[in-house]
């Protein structure tokens, strides 16, 4: 069968993600003790255990979302659950788009948890900086968000940051702007605006300090030619050129996430069926809403 592998990213992790894979196969356990040594925590004990604050830190929960869906990966190849998959494309939203890079073989699994760790650290920092956040807006046309943050602009930064599904689009900016970003959804006509607990304003320009030091963290790494074709969020495109990869991860944190038109391109491309191997089922829910007539599987836990 005609496969897509899809990865999710920050806000998809819990307390307890993975840890019946990693009690059930000693590869799966493999991924955390790997991606522990390269961070300096105890992403195992912290994903299985908690606290659900500290796990939730940008800090951590980034290489721990990486180092859960990974080691599902790893416990799927050991079970061979894929084998008889052909895979025609990858895809993640926003951090995932690492582990989609990772399975693709483009990304050494070690430089990719040592990016996003760093990645996370960048995007911390300018949060810090900046107070900013972000809102979903539920009911709303890419349209109408576009109007939305004309509305409130004269406040600060407030821009698209996820095109995730119909209906479903998330705005990031300066907190000021953020707050009249309900009044101004309500003039519009759309349902609901609600502010996500997150440390800042991920996606947008607030972001450019964090996208310059990572190119100069990815210009160090080896990125390879993926063995399928890595929809990449920025291009919503199956991109196979190692330094276009390379440039559009760069980009990824101030820029839109393209989900849904990359999960339509994906079917355009072939793709008969959804994998979600990651914790959460986040992106399984999203798909049925964009491509209801392709199923999606989601392999958060063994049974």
């Amino acid at each position: 069968m005609k496969t897509a592998m899809l990865f999710p990213g920050q806000g998809a992790q819990f307390v307890g993600m993975a840890r019946a894979w990693a009690d059930a196969v000693p590869a799966s356990r493999a991924a955390f003790d790997e991606a522990s040594a390269i961070v300096g925590l105890d992403l195992a004990k912290l994903s299985f255990e908690g606290p659900a604050e500290e796990l939730d830190s940008t800090l951590v929960c980034q290489p721990a979302i990486l180092a859960a869906s990974c080691a599902i990966l790893r416990g799927l190849e050991h079970r061979e659950a894929l084998r008889d998959r052909a895979i025609v494309s990858c895809a993640g939203l926003s951090l995932g788009e690492y582990t989609a890079l990772v399975h693709a073989g483009a990304l050494a699994f070690p430089d990719a948890v040592a990016l996003v760790a760093k990645r996370g650290r960048y995007m911390q920092d300018c949060s810090d900086r900046h107070p900013s956040g972000m809102v979903s807006l539920l009911g709303a046309s890419p349209d109408a968000a576009a109007r939305i943050c004309e509305r409130v602009r004269d406040r600060g930064v407030c821009v698209i940051a996820n095109l995730n599904g119909p209906g479903q689009i998330v705005l990031s900016g300066a907190n000021a702007a953020l707050d009249a970003v309900p009044e101004a959804a309500k003039a519009e006509g759309v349902k609901r605006a609600m502010r996500l607990r997150v440390a800042g304003a991920f996606h947008s320009p607030l972001m450019a300090d964090a996208a310059r030091k990572l190119e100069h963290d990815l210009a160090r790494v080896e990125i390879r030619a993926p063995r399928a074709p890595v929809v990449c969020n920025v291009s919503a495109e199956p991109e196979s050129d190692p330094g276009r990869i390379r440039t559009l991860l760069g980009r990824q944190v101030e820029s839109p996430v393209l989900f849904e038109k990359s999960v339509r391109r994906m079917v355009a491309l072939g793709a008969a069926a959804f994998v979600e191997p990651g914790p959460g089922k986040v992106l399984a829910g999203l798909c049925r809403k964009i491509a209801p007539e392709v199923p999606v599987e989601n392999f958060d836990s063994p049974s």
